[in-house]
């Protein structure tokens, strides 16, 4: 076909196959009307002494010469529209991917289906924490349906399981048919839900997870993952190489630099835009959150187990290498829940938090009822213009303090 005409995903899979050595690639074109006009334009006179000289340099130099170059230059200009528009799919994916609304407070009971390994599960409590694990093999070669019933009963009773996960990997659906005729059998209240279990097996033999669970096999740490992808699919998926997640095209064709880059920012802007509890916060999710480095992610995981929960964003200047600068980029991304001032759970930022009281003041309220009916209320007759002029402060700057005033634990991903 024309190469005009070539979208984005068939160049990166010419590539491929042109690379593995499966398929010779060339640019088709007319060489005798390309020759022709050359010959046209440099040779005045065809009874000259040289002209045929002439003409067999120009087709020698354009058959062996210019024509493959200018064929490479083509092929990349190619690759580089189509890499550029791949990545651009691949975040794009990967946003909404991080931006899964997160189903909050539930006991969940993971599974990540298998043949012949059989089913492994584990099962989580509310705050994601591992409370046990194990194999059941409800599916084909094995079929044993009426002990992984019972074990699966004994866990609901137990520990009071909610919803069960099955990732979307292999023996996925016979999981599913397993899954949906024991939540039949039962009385409790349950639902299961099927995940994308994409970059599981990465994250499962990954440093991390050796680190997080060093006694856990590695299929159990899957199970986990899928558990709590549920959960906080943000938190759980920070985990995975961006690349690893598997929701772009040819992304192992890419260059791999730039790639990682653009990932990179993408899951930084969505970890900003969320903010974290940084109470509950992993070391690889706080590392995405802007001025904050894998060293002081480490450090307030660190400073947080030894000295308790944070109770201010204040405290955070007390974390080792997290100086006023690093504070400064970081602390409007923090959330406190339940801390000293009312503020730290919000998106508001530390240096704004004066003003904000100026404005609390207006209306007759302060940080202790931010969030209330009556402060909504009040605040929505406020005119902005008017308040800003007053106070001397931008009307942007306003607006996000309303908002934040009005819904101040709000998570973007529930909408």
């Amino acid at each position: 076909e024309p190469v005009r005409q070539l979208p984005s995903h068939r160049i990166l899979a010419i590539n491929r196959g042109e690379r593995e050595e499966y398929i010779k690639v060339e640019i088709e074109v007319e060489r005798d009307t390309i020759t022709s006009r050359i010959i046209e334009r440099y040779i005045k006179k065809d009874n000259s002494p040289a002209a045929e000289l002439v003409k067999k340099a120009i087709i020698d130099g354009y058959k062996r010469l210019i024509e493959p170059a200018v064929g490479r230059d083509i092929r990349n200009g190619l690759t580089e529209d189509a890499e550029a528009q791949a990545i651009v799919v691949f975040s794009k994916n990967l946003r909404s991917l991080l931006l899964q609304p997160p189903v909050r407070g539930k006991t969940v009971l993971g599974a990540d289906p298998a043949f012949r390994t059989g089913c492994k599960w584990a099962v989580v409590d509310e705050t994601g924490k591992m409370l046990e694990t194990g194999v059941v093999y409800p599916t084909p070669p094995h079929n044993k349906v009426e002990q992984a019933e019972l074990e699966f009963a004994r866990l609901v009773k137990q520990y009071g399981v909610e919803v069960i996960t099955i990732g979307n990997g292999t023996a996925s659906r016979e999981t599913e048919h397993f899954v949906a005729n024991f939540i039949q059998k039962q009385d409790n209240p349950l639902s299961y839900i099927i995940v994308n279990e994409a970059g599981a097996s990465i994250y499962s033999a990954s440093e991390l997870a050796a680190y997080e669970f060093p006694n856990l096999d590695v299929s159990e740490r899957s199970a986990i993952s899928i558990a709590r992808r549920l959960q906080d699919p943000l938190a759980e998926l920070v985990k995975i190489e961006p690349q690893s997640i598997g929701v772009g095209q040819y992304q192992h064709d890419i260059n791999n630099k730039i790639l990682a880059e653009k990932l990179s920012t993408v899951v930084e802007s969505v970890v900003n835009y969320v903010g974290v509890d940084i109470n509950t916060a992993s070391p690889a999710l706080l590392s995405y959150v802007s001025g904050i480095n894998a060293t002081v992610a480490e450090n307030i995981v660190k400073y947080r187990e030894e000295n308790g929960k944070f109770n201010n964003r204040r405290k955070l200047l007390k974390v080792p290498r997290l100086g006023p600068k690093a504070f400064e980029q970081s602390a409007g991304f923090m959330r406190i829940a339940d801390g000293d001032n009312p503020l730290d759970m919000t998106a508001i930022h530390p240096e704004s938090y004066d003003l904000t009281g100026q404005l609390l003041q207006m209306i007759g309220a302060d940080s202790s009822l931010i969030g209330k009916p009556e402060v909504r209320s009040s605040l929505k007759q406020l005119e902005l213009k008017g308040v800003a002029s007053q106070l001397q402060a931008g009307i942007p700057t306003l607006q996000d303090i309303v908002e934040n005033l009005m819904r101040p634990q709000r998570d973007p991903r529930e909408e």
